[in-house]
This record gives structure tokens, C-alpha cells and sequence, in this order.
């Protein structure tokens, strides 16, 4: 099917952000053009809309979505004791299955058409099922290599290495952990702040284009020159980082020293699900469309996904997001690239588009289902 976006204020992010003049034309799942004098079997009137390239959430915990909200003034200390030590070790394999289905529907229903699932949790294969249930671009990553040989994702998900080592574990295993991936060409991601963690990646021959850093928060410049000269990324969760007491955002010097920056949400226990709010978070020393960029196309880029989503490229797939210019917390509309980025949030998101097909973001069923399960771990 050919399908026509139409009437929209179209936003694209290559290689800035700025308004295009045309309509979206889709097919078979892909951006196919953008113009005038387009047609299609169906037409999608987006008249008082922005459309734009779906947010990419560069890091987050999906499985985490059943304890939303459930220590929002946690210490980093108070997080890990309480969700990595106690609760993450007693979800089931239904629990994770119905936790990463619910909080893949959360992020799409904010305008996040692609995740990465940083998964620390058991039961790898339930949450991968849980993500392409609910029909979300994702990479999943997980840090148990024996499960990522046999695990088999559908299309439009990912694998990659979850890496603990060499922060959270001996630089030994790290090394295999690596040398795991890199034979199956897998995208490697690790949390690490703090000096010592870059610079033992770069000792031992780790660094490279398939890493991205997550945090950051006190890197020396030095590890951003080793960064930078390897060609890693990174990935900031500036609401969490503020929080949690990580320390401030690093945005302005990984993206200064060259480094592609994706944002994430990181954690629902502590921050809402939505990029909007991350995005807000990011601005201080970065201009709006700097900050749009990295929720789009430069996340995409820091995921290793860029050729595939980001930006309005004809080839990619269409992930797209339309979000209402006529609601209250939109109206009236000035600069769209600013308005998205200062005003917009979830209520504002009329429909979401992974690859061309529109997808539902509620589920009355996928709710009860998380319901039930914090009711039980938290009893």
C-alpha cells in the first residue's frame, strides 16, 4: 500500500532541523518521497500537525515500567538496592513479558518509535517477545552473551551486548564479552562514569564505532578524545543523572568533542517515560534544535540505526510521529523546531507511524496485566 501524509508542517532533522515544504509519501513501510504532486491509494490528512521522525530513546530500563514512579527522590544508592537488589531478582518470566510490553506501549505512546532496552533483568526471551508484541522499533540488549547466540528477534528489533564489565565486572570478562559480540556484530552499550572506565577500554582494545557509553557524567577529557578518535557515542539521561547524583549532563562536551549524543530516559521508577521532558532536561547550554537532533537522527547515529530512522530520508523507514499544533499546550505555534522541543509532550501525540504502519499505543488488557504484577512484587 502507498500511503500519503498530507497538509502537515513536515520536520525533518538532516542535517538540521527544519520545516520542508511537501507532503510524505509511503511505501511498503518506507519514506518513498517527499513533495509536491504525490499520490497514494490512502491519504492521512495532517492538517493542524507536525510530522516528523519518530524519538529515539537511546537508553532505557523497558522492564522497569511496572514500578513506575515508585521512588521518583531515589538516590542512585536507593535505586540499586531497592530495584536491582531486591524486586529485579523476583520478576517471573510472565513479569517481564508483561512488563516490556507495557513499557514499549509507554514509549510509543510518547512519540518514541525506536528503544533501546538495556534489559538487566532474567528471562531475556519474554521481554524480546514483550517488545514485538507491542510492534516497537527496538535494539535489545542484554548482558548474558550465551543468550544473546540464541535468541531470534523479529525484523524490526535489534540485538546487542548489555556490557557490565568493565565497570560493573572484571575487565577480563569484558574482553570476552567483546570478543562475543564483535563475531556476531553486535552493538555494545555499558553505564560508566567517573575516570578509568574509558581508559581501560582503550588499554585493552575495546573502544571502537559499535560502543556507546551511557552517562559519562566526570569523564576526563582525555577519555573524550579517546572517545572521539575510536568513533564510539554516547548516550546522556539528563533527568535521571540530575536526580540520582550522578553529576551534570555532559552533553555540551561529548557533543564538542564530536561524539554523537543520543538522550534517554533511563529509568520510570525515578522520571516519566516520555523524551519531551528528557529533552527539556538537555537544554541548558544547547540550543533547541541541537537537543531535537539528538532525540532524532544523532540517537540514531549513537545507536548505530542512523541508515535505517532518524530523519525524513527517502529509503528509511517511516517511523514517524504527528503531534497536534492545536491543543492547549501547543497553540499557538510559532517555530516548530522550538515548540516541540519546549512545549510538546504526550497528550500533544495524535498518531504513531514504524514502518508506515500506524500503531496502537493503549492496551486495556497490557495494563491490568502490569497491575497485577507491581501489586504482587510490591505487596
Amino acid at each position: 500500500m502507498r500511503t500519503l501524509i498530507t497538509n502537515a508542517t513536515l520536520l525533518d532533522t538532516d542535517p538540521e532541523p527544519r520545516v520542508v515544504d511537501g507532503d510524505l509519501l509511503i511505501e511498503d513501510g518506507r519514506i518513498a518521497a517527499v513533495g509536491r504532486g504525490l499520490s497514494a491509494d490512502h491519504v492521512v490528512d495532517a492538517e493542524r500537525a507536525i510530522v516528523m521522525p519518530g524519538l529515539v530513546d537511546a537508553h532505557r530500563h523497558v522492564w522497569q515500567s511496572v514500578l513506575r514512579s515508585l521512588n521518583p527522590d531515589a538516590t542512585l544508592g536507593e535505586y540499586l538496592d531497592l530495584v536491582l537488589g531486591r524486586l529485579g531478582p523476583s520478576f517471573t518470566e510472565d513479569d517481564v513479558h508483561a512488563a516490556n510490553h507495557w513499557g514499549a506501549l509507554d514509549a510509543l505512546d510518547a512519540g518514541i518509535t525506536t528503544l533501546y532496552d538495556w534489559s538487566h533483568v532474567p528471562h531475556p526471551e519474554a521481554a524480546l517477545d514483550g517488545l514485538a508484541k507491542a510492534g516497537v522499533r527496538a535494539v535489545f540488549a542484554h548482558p548474558d552473551r550465551e543468550a544473546l547466540t540464541r535468541l531470534r528477534p523479529p525484523a524490526h528489533v535489534t540485538l546487542a551486548l548489555a556490557a557490565t564489565g568493565p565497570v560493573y565486572g572484571p575487565v577480563e570478562e569484558a574482553v570476552q564479552d567483546w570478543k562475543t559480540a564483535r563475531e556476531m556484530g553486535l552493538h555494545i552499550s555499558l553505564h560508566a562514569t567517573g575516570t578509568g572506565a574509558v581508559e581501560s577500554m582503550h588499554r585493552h582494545g575495546l573502544l571502537g564505532p559499535d560502543v556507546m557509553v551511557v552517562h559519562g557524567n566526570g569523564f576526563t577529557d582525555q577519555a573524550l578524545r579517546m572517545m572521539a578518535d575510536a568513533g564510539a557515542t554516547a548516550t546522556v539521561t539528563p533527568a535521571v543523572e540530575a536526580q540520582m547524583g550522578h553529576g551534570a549532563a555532559e552533553t555540551t562536551r561529548f557533543r564538542a568533542s564530536g561524539i554523537a549524543t543520543g538522550l534517554g530516559v533511563d529509568t520510570v521508577v525515578t522520571v516519566p517515560g516520555d523524551l519531551f521532558s528528557v529533552m527539556r532536561a538537555a537544554l541548558p547550554g544547547t540550543p533547541a534544535a541541537e537537543v531535537l537532533k539528538m532525540a532524532t537522527i544523532e540517537g540514531a547515529r549513537a545507536i548505530g540505526l542512523d541508515r535505517e530512522i532518524g530523519s525524513l530520508t527517502p529509503g528509511k523507514h517511516a517511523d514517524l510521529v504527528m503531534i497536534s499544533t492545536d491543543t492547549p499546550g501547543m497553540a499557538p505555534v510559532g517555530d516548530p523546531v522550538r515548540a516541540v522541543v519546549g512545549s510538546a509532550g504526550r497528550a500533544d501525540v495524535r498518531a504513531v507511524f514504524v514502518s508506515g504502519r500506524r500503531v496502537e499505543t493503549t492496551s486495556a488488557r497490557a495494563r491490568e496485566r502490569a497491575e497485577e504484577v507491581r501489586a504482587r512484587l510490591t505487596a
